[in-house]
Order: structure tokens, then C-alpha cells, then sequence
């Protein structure tokens, strides 16, 4: 294994970062990437790089496609960065989703099983909840955590409606049923949110409507082989790091219906004495989050060729 870089994590995308062509021009540069995703294919029995470079969009954008398609392009970009000799992270962290493919890169989950468990993952949120009677919200400009928890009890008069994501400071993503999370929506303008965004999203993750889900999701990983991490993973619903097989499976079935710590999992980072961080997968999302959380932290996306060979001179 390659030398160990000290103050180097990587972090792995969610839900959100996908997109038709992402990854088009690495793989030009780097035909390992269609590699990988021939493996998942295999695994898979679907072809997610047609899918991923000519959609349609909606098919991409379905969450049974969407997960296994981003896990499979973190891993590409991942397997890229160790060919061409890439010093190895202290730590890794991934978004919701992201967190599995961390686990692949850390080798405590293959590939094959990777692909057909985030696959199963979103098969088994989307049943949980039926079209339309779930939504996801994303609050800004509300800093007050405790705030937004009142304006989630204050909002739910019966129904579920909580904090889903800790995105940055001031923008945290509430979820749960559709009038519920519109309450909540509403109440929070009057109690300091700057604007309210209702999401695009077909499923409410992280909250208690969920709990089905994870169910069905606890049964399957009880057959997955897990082993213990070869790089520590920090874990989504503590902010924790776990090296027994059990612990992983139980914080992964905890993480469907728990909030995202994305804000608490950035701070670790940096107090673990990281100062450099790779977002490995489509897209920037988590670079600019990381930039809000921790401006100090000196964050890139390796997701174009020319910003994967400059990290590489810059950590190789």
C-alpha cells in the first residue's frame, strides 16, 4: 500500500451530485474508469455508465440508479488516484451515500456488493414512503440548530418532520411528510431563515419515515461480508470510527433514518489534524460545504483530469 500522507482525507459525494456525462472526460484520460464500471455492470446486471453519459436525466435522477452510479464513479476516481501512485489519506468521510463508498475505498465492502446494496438501499426508501407523500427542505440562514428542532416539534402536530442533513452552518435539510415539512418550512421564515428550498427529491431520507427501510436494509446486510476498514471511516450518525464488521452494519442501518452530521464530521477532520481534502466523485458539492465549514481546510474535486493529475504533483 502507498505511503500514508498525514494531513490528507478524502470525502465522497451523496444523493445530489449526479449528472448526465459526469465523468466523461476522465474517462478519456483514464480508460480504468470504464473499467470499473464494467465490474459494477457485471455485479449490477445494468449498464450505469450508458446510463450515467447519455441519461434520459430521469432514469439517472431515479434513486435505485442514482446510488450505485455515484458509488461506482467515487471508486473509479479512487482506483485513478492509486494507479498513477497517489499518497494514501489519514482518513476518509462520505455524504449519506457516500459513506458506502468510503467503506469500498477503505476495503471493508467489495464493489459487487457495494453496488447491489446501495442499489437495494434506494429500492427499499422508495417503497417506505409512496410518490408524493414525503418531501425534503433545505433551511438557510437559520445558525441556531436548537431553533430549527423547536420549528420540527412545533411543525410535525402529529406527523414526522426533523432535521435530515447538518449540511453547513446556517443550511441544514429538513425531511418528512410533504404538509409537515411545509409547516415547518413556513414557521422557520418567521423564526430567523433567510429563504426555505423545497428539494427536488422523490423520498424524505434521514428521518423516522425511513425506519421500513432500514428494516429491509438490516436483513440484507446481515449476509454482506464486511471487514474491518484499511483507512478509518468516520461514520455519518456519530461521528464515530468503527473497525468490527457488526458496528458498521448497525450504523449504516442507523444512518437511513438519523441525520446526516456532515457539519460535526468536517470539524473532526480538521481537529484530527487534516488540512487537506480530496472530494472524490462527480462534482464539488462537498468542497464548497467544507469551505463553509472549515474555510482553513484547503479542499479540491479530482473529478477533471487536469484537477486530478495537479493533486496528484501537489500530494502525489
Amino acid at each position: 500500500m502507498a505511503k500514508v500522507h498525514p494531513t490528507l482525507a478524502f470525502v465522497f459525494p451523496g444523493q445530489g451530485s449526479q449528472s448526465v456525462g459526469m465523468l466523461k472526460e476522465a474517462s478519456e484520460k483514464f480508460p480504468l474508469i470504464t473499467e470499473i464500471f464494467k465490474q459494477a455492470k457485471q455485479a449490477l446486471g445494468k449498464d450505469l455508465w450508458e446510463l450515467t453519459q447519455y441519461g434520459p436525466e430521469e432514469s439517472l435522477n431515479d434513486t435505485v440508479n442514482t446510488q450505485p452510479a455515484l458509488l461506482t464513479a467515487g471508486v473509479a476516481l479512487w482506483q485513478v488516484w492509486q494507479s498513477k501512485g497517489g499518497m494514501m489519506p489519514k482518513m476518509l468521510a462520505g455524504h449519506s451515500l457516500g459513506e458506502y463508498t468510503a467503506l469500498v475505498c477503505a476495503q471493508a465492502l467489495s464493489l459487487e456488493d457495494a453496488v447491489q446494496l446501495v442499489a437495494l438501499r434506494g429500492q427499499l426508501m422508495q417503497e417506505a414512503v409512496p410518490q408524493g407523500l414525503g418531501a425534503m427542505a433545505a433551511v438557510i440562514g437559520l445558525e441556531n440548530n436548537d431553533i430549527l428542532l423547536d420549528v420540527c416539534k412545533e411543525a410535525a402536530q402529529g406527523e414526522v418532520v426533523s432535521p435530515a442533513n447538518y449540511n453547513a452552518i446556517g443550511q441544514t435539510v429538513i425531511a418528512g411528510y410533504t404538509p409537515a415539512v411545509e409547516r415547518a418550512c413556513a414557521l422557520a421564515k418567521t423564526r430567523g431563515a433567510k429563504r426555505v428550498v423545497m428539494l427536488p427529491v422523490s423520498v424524505p431520507s434521514h428521518c423516522d419515515l425511513m425506519k421500513p427501510a432500514a428494516l429491509g436494509l438490516a436483513k440484507r446486510l446481515a449476509d454482506i461480508k464486511i471487514s474491518s476498514p484499511k483507512i478509518p471511516v468516520i461514520h455519518n450518525v456519530d461521528v464515530e470510527i468503527s473497525s468490527h464488521p457488526d458496528d458498521i452494519r448497525e450504523r449504516l442501518v442507523q444512518q437511513l433514518f438519523m441525520p446526516v452530521r456532515w457539519v460535526e464530521t468536517v470539524q473532526r477532520l480538521k481537529s484530527d489534524g487534516i488540512q487537506q481534502v480530496i472530494e472524490c466523485g462527480p462534482g464539488k458539492v462537498l468542497t464548497g460545504l467544507i469551505k463553509r465549514i472549515e474555510p482553513e481546510l484547503k479542499s479540491i474535486a479530482i473529478e477533471l483530469p487536469a484537477e486530478l493529475e495537479a493533486a496528484l504533483i501537489q500530494l502525489g
